[in-house]
């Protein structure tokens, strides 16, 4: 019995101990200070709405180099990415059979100018004969017939020389025609550019109209992309366009120079073409545009305030009691250097908009500086 009186006893000390201990101070919490950031107030401003949609830069021209005759490639003067000027060499097909041709074309045309020479000559001859065959006539020294047989020699011989200046005519058009196509065996850049695509090797057996090099003209670029069937009629030439290149960190202002209406049905988008005011660019590089198609409200805070957390996007929240907490949001589209906060907070709420690097979750502010 005495036993049982004693526990009860102790139990009781205990606990009147545990409550003494659970006073005023143990629910104390004990936050971080924070301090050295910037604090802004959430506002809800006029934004100019856009669309965004992704593009390619291409150069403005690009020329497709083809072959115009079947042959073997001897020599391949030019390399990808290599700077060429218009009518600089390209390559070199084998032109062993042409040189044959020019070879026969210019027998040819010795041949026809002796001829024409010859025919001349008997042309001369009968020309004479017919003058003396008159005067003997005139003189009634010579019967009409025979003078008629002099003058139709004459004129066959006539006749003769005319069709072998047609045959000499016919030689040098057979020789420039030749030569022509030994032209064609050395392909040459139409225009000044840059060679960004080659699809042939020495060796290789070349047909005509297949595409060998193309040569883009990198002195002016544009953009080429798909826009949403939704503007297809709010969309003009001469509209200006926000374009960034990631790639180079370019900030430019393009301007709508084509719009091409005709939606495709697959992707339910048409073609916009874009140029660009600055040269330099690289055909292929990806970039952002964005097309303005209004005006509206929105809450827009700084870049420099967005904390990313693994695959979570967030802000410093500061409340009435000055205690931080990292409240989630959700990102819209990017204005300038700031970024539209679609939801997780409300006009009125403040947020540590510099120094967020010394932000604790949890922390308490200290000596804030207002903006």
């Amino acid at each position: 019995m005495k036993v049982k009186i004693v526990m009860i006893g102790v139990l009781v000390l205990l606990l009147g101990g545990c409550r003494d201990k659970a006073g005023p101070d143990a629910a104390r919490v004990d936050r971080p200070p924070v301090s050295g950031v910037q604090l802004s107030e959430v506002v809800t401003s006029e934004v100019v709405d856009y669309y965004e949609s992704s593009a390619t830069v291409k150069a403005k021209s690009a020329s497709i180099v083809a072959a115009r005759m079947m042959g073997t490639v001897t020599e391949l003067a030019v390399s990808d990415g290599e700077r060429v000027r218009a009518g600089q060499l390209l390559l070199v097909l084998d032109d062993r059979d042409v040189r044959q041709k020019i070879s026969g074309a210019r027998a040819a045309l010795a041949e026809a100018e002796k001829a024409v020479a010859a025919a001349a000559r008997q042309r001369e001859l009968a020309r004479i004969t017919y003058q003396r065959f008159k005067n003997l006539f005139d003189g009634k020294a010579l019967t009409g017939q025979e003078l008629d047989e002099a003058q139709t020699r004459m004129q066959v011989a006539e006749l003769e020389h005319e069709r072998y200046l047609e045959m000499q005519n016919r030689a040098a058009a057979g020789l420039a025609e030749a030569k022509v196509y030994q032209e064609f065996t050395r392909v040459t850049s139409p225009v000044a550019g840059v060679v960004s695509r080659k699809q042939i090797e020495p060796g290789t057996m070349v047909m005509p109209g297949v595409p060998l090099f193309t040569i883009e003209d990198d002195s002016s670029f544009r953009l080429e992309m798909n826009v949403n069937e939704t503007l297809v009629n709010r969309l003009a030439v001469g509209t200006a366009v926000a374009v960034d290149i990631p790639a180079t960190g370019a900030v430019l202002t393009g301007t709508v120079s084509d719009v091409v209406p005709a939606v495709d049905p697959g992707t339910r988008s048409f073609l916009v073409k874009v140029a660009l005011p600055v040269d330099g660019l690289q055909s292929g590089l990806y970039a952002r545009v964005r097309i303005p198609t209004g005006r509206r409200a929105a809450i827009v805070l700084p870049g420099t305030s967005i904390v990313e957390k693994g695959q979570l996007c967030g802000v410093y929240a500061v409340n009435g009691e000055n205690i931080v907490s990292y409240r989630l949001v959700r990102l819209g589209k990017r204005y300038g250097e700031g970024r539209e906060i679609l939801s997780g907070l409300q006009a009125g709420d403040r947020v540590i908009t510099a120094g967020v690097e010394k932000a604790v979750d949890g922390g308490l502010l200290q000596g804030e500086k207002g903006q």
